[in-house]
């Protein structure tokens, strides 16, 4: 079942927009590009509410010491301020659940490659090439791993864990929140390389493209939720010093 609703439409969609375009690299770009728009309302709502969080985080210190010996008044306060906001604290865990089998899939189709064998998992309507040319733009062999994209992937994956952090007004202390938060944005990139490091490089072209894209909506999210009107007196320690 795994494969006949994941591993073969995503493969089957990889080799169509190949012989259409001829690149192995490009067409990897365009299969996640597909994929990242089709979950981009998950993808979108999860950070949304992780920005939101970030942002309330001296609110929920401040109900968290008030209320820090009744237990449930405090679980009480926290429900009224996420409801206020329309923040669902969980739907990172939900966009996990969620990612998981998609993220498997795509990692196996190019695990195991472009192969006789899994060409007999093609569509009748989808032709077979004659040969796959497994190099990004004549470059790179993406059958292979590749130095390069696994720093880029992991420098991309870096500046996007900086963008979630939350602005915070000059003069102000850094919550503890945002310091944990701060130590925290080195796990993607550290995963990232760990991940990476003995893949192929197809694999590293796709976590690539796929962080740029979140890259992009995130930018966008803390656009629409901090406002450009505040750009000018406030001090974000996520875009600094990158």
């Amino acid at each position: 079942m795994f494969n006949t609703f994941l591993t073969q439409p995503i493969f089957n969609t990889l080799i169509f927009l190949y012989n259409n375009i001829g690149d192995f690299g490009v067409s990897i770009i365009l299969l996640t590009i597909i994929i990242r728009t089709i979950l981009a309302p998950l993808f979108y709502k999860s950070f949304k509410n992780q920005t939101l969080l970030q942002k309330l985080q001296p609110e929920i210190q401040k109900i968290q010491h008030d209320h820090k010996d009744d237990r449930e008044e405090q679980a009480r306060r926290m429900l009224e301020l996420y409801k206020q906001h329309k923040v669902n604290p969980f739907s990172g865990f939900l966009l996990i659940l969620v990612q998981l089998p998609v993220l498997i899939a795509v990692y196996r189709v190019f695990y195991l490659g472009v192969t006789s064998e899994t060409l007999k998992n093609l569509y009748p309507f989808v032709s077979q090439p004659e040969v796959v040319n497994s190099t990004f733009l004549g470059l790179i062999d993406l059958s292979n791993k590749s130095i390069l994209i696994v720093v880029l992937a992991a420098v991309f994956q870096y500046v996007h864990g900086r963008l979630t952090l939350p602005k915070i007004k000059k003069g102000e202390p850094e919550p503890q929140a945002v310091k944990i938060s701060r130590k925290m944005i080195w796990i993607g990139p550290i995963l990232a390389v760990v991940i990476l490091f003995n893949m192929p490089s197809a694999v590293g072209v796709y976590w690539l493209t796929t962080t740029l894209f979140s890259l992009a909506q995130q930018l966008y999210i803390n656009k629409k939720i901090y406002g450009e009107d505040q750009s000018n007196n406030t001090t974000d320690p996520g875009i600094s010093g990158v």
